[in-house]
């Protein structure tokens, strides 16, 4: 018997077992609720959320409210309960930080002082709420790639102590640099590859100042996009302190800028940056000093994320989280012509799977075991904020999270013989997609180019760091009728015509075929979750899997 053979039996028979235990109809109630998921209504929900009138659904703003209560309307037509208690909604506090792009960054120290000019050479920006932050004299030290990673055995941080000085360092992961494979995962980007791991962690370290030195290839993208996000407008949550665990200023420095400095003191970051791919690597302190100050306009506001409840039976205390932001870019004033960001694929067609999988649900024709909870999530182009705030302040704890199921500018070209899972190897949960994947005659494959991150960068990731494993999946590159060609230049013209653009709007050359085959995969995922008692895990070498274990073991 085939591999393909045996996930189909094995499968099958786990969804006649399943439903018989919970009093369900067989197997011709997941057909009702597979046969449910359709292409119409998929699209149904994207005119109205990709509308003109919704303005780009910017968090804070009319397409906000026109889009919250859209969706609460939805949900309550399908006849789930509300999510967080008795309402559909999650206020989620923000701060709204708009930055004096005047800074300038001193560094003083060497035979001469240098001065750089922000936006040209270097980006900065604070998390804190205040209307000033200055770093002053702050001694720099070179920590490498700014890594604490034990399960990889690596402390850039091990022989230094780095409170109050600013710390240089270098972006993604030294498997990338390397392209060994028994380093970190090779050219795979790992969670301490991303920047947001490594701000996070020189402010553990107790650092005032944190640069991150800009390189095209291992960031994967060029400076101007780093221009574009982080300067001028920058929002995150609100927090009691203030933010104030951060580290006073965070930046980015170009490459000349980052080997300017290094040779001010005497050094050559040809030869730090081999240095700091060796095990054992220690610190550099640069016996140099930087200074920068930012002035910054604050604003307070609240956005929502959405959410709505399907409780389970047997094991009603337990949840699986199907997720999906809500928001997009909005609008741009400014720009002659097409103003709106209509954000039909990024990310109005993944809401409106959230939708799918919530009614497709209710056609089961029983409960399933553990409870469902569908949520559509505010500010993830800004950083992921919503899912942040949702699993510090979750409805169910995470140590009863079986998992995230996420959806995010999925595929509208047709149908794929592949499956893309970001974050392959990583989960169990790829295991669950690829029996899911043979019921559709597929196959999974991992993310095309997984040395860019693409993991770390949609609302999934926010559990997956809490421990919680996620799954994140969507269409490959092998078109069934027209080939692999084809679909290779369907994603290209995507990306570079309509990603984060007005002409991200829906039309007549969408092809829903192959989303409704990938929502419905996923459905099939949860849907076994839901009827199980075990919990998956993170597979062995995942960065998240001592989390979960902990928490494993804490129940």
């Amino acid at each position: 018997m085939s591999r393909k053979a045996i996930y189909l039996w094995v499968f099958t028979v786990f969804l006649v077992v399943g439903f018989s235990a919970c009093g369900g109809g067989g197997e011709h109630d997941l057909d009702a609720a597979l046969a449910s998921i359709t292409a119409d209504d998929l699209a149904a929900h994207v005119r109205v959320l990709a509308s003109d009138e919704f303005e780009g659904r910017f968090p804070g703003t009319r397409g906000e409210e026109l889009t919250t209560a859209y969706l609460k309307e939805q949900f309550e037509r399908i006849g789930l309960e509300p999510g967080n208690g008795g309402s559909y909604f999650q206020d989620v506090p923000l701060m709204k930080i708009t930055n004096d792009p005047g800074a300038v960054l001193r560094v003083e120290g060497g035979e001469r002082p240098l001065r750089f000019a922000h936006g040209d050479q270097f980006v900065a920006w604070t998390v804190r709420a205040r209307d000033r932050v200055e770093v002053r004299d702050s001694e720099i030290v070179f920590v490498g790639y700014g890594i604490v990673a034990p399960e990889y055995d690596w402390n850039d941080y091990r022989a230094v102590d780095v409170r109050g000085k600013t710390v240089m360092m270098l972006v993604n992961d030294p498997g990338f640099a390397t392209g060994d494979e028994t380093l970190f995962k090779g050219s795979a980007m790992t969670y301490y590859g991303r920047w947001t791991y490594k701000f996070e962690e020189a402010a553990r370290q107790g650092a005032a100042g944190a640069m991150l030195v800009h390189e095209t290839a291992p960031a994967a993208y060029d400076w101007g996009v780093v221009v574009n996000s982080w300067n001028g407008t920058r929002y995150s949550l609100k927090t009691p302190d203030g933010n104030a665990s951060r580290c006073a200023v965070e930046a980015w420095v170009t490459r000349d800028v980052a080997g300017s400095i290094v040779k001010a003191a005497g050094l050559d970051i040809d030869v730090l940056k081999p240095a700091a791919l060796q095990p054992g690597f220690e610190a550099v302190p640069l016996d140099l000093r930087a200074s920068v100050a930012i002035d910054n306009r604050i604003e307070e506001m609240t956005s929502r994320n959405v959410l709505a409840r399907l409780p389970g039976t047997t094991r009603a205390d337990e949840v699986i989280v199907f997720t999906a932001h809500w928001d997009h870019v909005g609008r741009d004033s400014n720009r002659e012509g097409d103003q709106i960001f209509n954000g039909a694929v990024d990310n109005a067609a993944s809401v409106a799977a959230v939708l799918e999988w919530a009614e497709a649900f209710t056609h089961l024709g029983g409960a399933t075991g553990r409870s469902l909870l569908f949520m559509a999530v505010t500010c993830e182009e800004q950083y992921l904020l919503g899912s942040e705030y949702y699993v510090a302040h979750p409805v169910f704890p995470m140590t009863k999270t079986v998992a995230d199921l996420n959806m995010d500018a999925p595929g509208v070209f047709g149908r794929t013989e592949d499956v893309r899972v970001y974050g392959y190897g990583q989960s169990e949960l790829e295991d669950y997609a690829r029996e899911a994947a043979a019921f559709q005659d597929r196959v999974i494959v991992p993310n095309f180019n997984p040395e860019t991150g693409y993991f770390y960068r949609s609302d999934h990731f926010s559990f997956a760091r809490a421990g919680v494993p996620a799954l994140y999946i969507n269409a490959g590159y092998r078109h069934r009728e027209k080939g692999e060609e084809y679909g290779r230049a369907a994603w290209r013209a995507y990306y570079d015509e309509r990603y984060h653009k007005p002409t991200d709007e829906i039309d007549d050359t969408w092809d829903l075929s192959g989303l409704v085959e990938d929502v419905r995969l996923m459905f099939r995922v949860g849907y076994r979750l839901s009827m199980e008692s075990t919990f998956p895990n993170w597979k062995p070498g995942s960065e998240f899997k001592t989390r979960r274990d902990a928490d494993m073991a804490g129940r």
